[in-house]
């Protein structure tokens, strides 16, 4: 029996050993991070080595960086009441706290006033990297940390989120990224943690394996090892080229985060893929993991000027470090053949 391939990495990635290692140590971390004995101070410490770790992987300042439960809320911290633009291709994150009406050519967003505007360095469903503008309000970076080259000082954003568990970290820890001098306003009160900025006693263990995560991640990039991703990304959609079926490929021709395909099968609708392939072992996904059990149209395909037929039966397929061409072959012969049997029984 052949054994499950995972192919849903944008979903989120399997955790890094040496992100295991750091939380299976914290764990043995006794005191409170805000409590001033030997125990405290040595929980406290624990958090200050990760948010240094982050601060070389993201390209910011350390006491720039607020630890949330994740992107979802980092996006909440930051945006709330700023009445921030953006176009219909955020992630429901982002878009729960903008007014979605910028408009999006070829898949590039139209950016009309930076300062009040939020926008993602790289789509999560299509792969697409956004050029970004001088003094964007916000950025999404989240799926872009590990696999592109980039920096949060780089950008010019204003602020910016990130999540642990798309870059080999544990779910459930995220943070808030600012530029230097930028004050923000709790939402959670309570406490004093976070520099006053985000209550609640830190999860230190979650912590641990976020700032962990982060510089293995930053060593990989720098090691090259995601040019040899994009080379079975661009193999698996030859592949599928080659097989002379109709398919539309999003993104294609466009600059794309290394491990991303977005393909449509036209008619087949994409929750029908994601079972068939799940059944013969294989993990994908028809979108965003916070928008799947959805039975509608990919919103972010809409937005780009697709029509219901195609982003209803769009899949994305994200490959990890650990995917191997022969998962890649694997995958591609097995869904090519189930395509097959959707022609046939359509034209029965």
């Amino acid at each position: 029996m052949q054994s499950r391939v995972y192919l849903d990495h944008n979903a989120t990635t399997p955790l890094r050993p040496e992100a295991r290692v750091a939380m299976i140590d914290a764990l043995d971390a006794v005191g409170n991070p805000s409590s001033v004995h030997l125990e405290g101070r040595a929980a406290k410490a624990i958090i200050e080595k990760a948010r240094s770790q982050i601060s070389n992987a993201f390209g910011v300042g350390t006491r720039d960086i607020i630890f949330t439960s994740g992107a979802t809320e980092a996006a909440a911290l930051g945006l709330h009441g700023r009445g921030f633009k953006a176009a219909g291709i955020e992630h429901d994150a982002v878009s729960a706290w903008v007014e979605p009406d910028l408009n999006v050519v070829a898949g590039e967003v139209s950016v009309e006033i930076p300062q009040k505007t939020a926008l993602q360095l790289a789509n999560s469903e299509t792969g697409i990297i956004q050029k970004l503008p001088e003094s964007l309000g916000f950025c999404d970076m989240t799926q872009a940390f590990g696999k592109i080259s980039t920096s949060f000082a780089w950008t010019g954003a204003i602020m910016a989120c990130a999540s642990a568990h798309k870059l080999g970290g544990p779910k459930g820890i995220g943070c808030l990224l600012l530029q230097p001098g930028q004050s923000i306003s709790a939402q959670l009160q309570g406490g004093g943690q976070e520099m006053g900025r985000r209550a609640g006693t830190e999860n230190v263990v979650g912590i641990a394996g976020f700032g962990a995560a982060a510089e293995a991640a930053a060593k990989d990039l720098a090691d090259g090892k995601w040019r040899a991703i994009e080379k079975l990304r661009n193999k698996l959609e030859k592949v599928l080229e080659a097989s002379g079926k109709p398919i539309t490929y999003i993104g294609k021709g466009i600059l794309r985060l290394p491990n991303t395909a977005c393909f449509s099968a036209p008619g087949w609708k994409g929750e029908t893929q994601v079972m068939q392939m799940d059944l013969a072992g294989f993990a994908i996904s028809a979108g965003s993991a916070c928008s799947s059990g959805k039975v509608k149209s990919s919103r972010v395909l809409e937005a780009m000027g697709y029509g219901t037929n195609i982003a209803n039966s769009a899949v994305r397929v994200s490959l990890g470090l650990l995917t191997t061409e022969t998962e890649i072959q694997q995958f591609a012969t097995t869904w090519l053949s189930a395509y097959d049997s959707f022609l046939a029984r359509r034209a029965a």
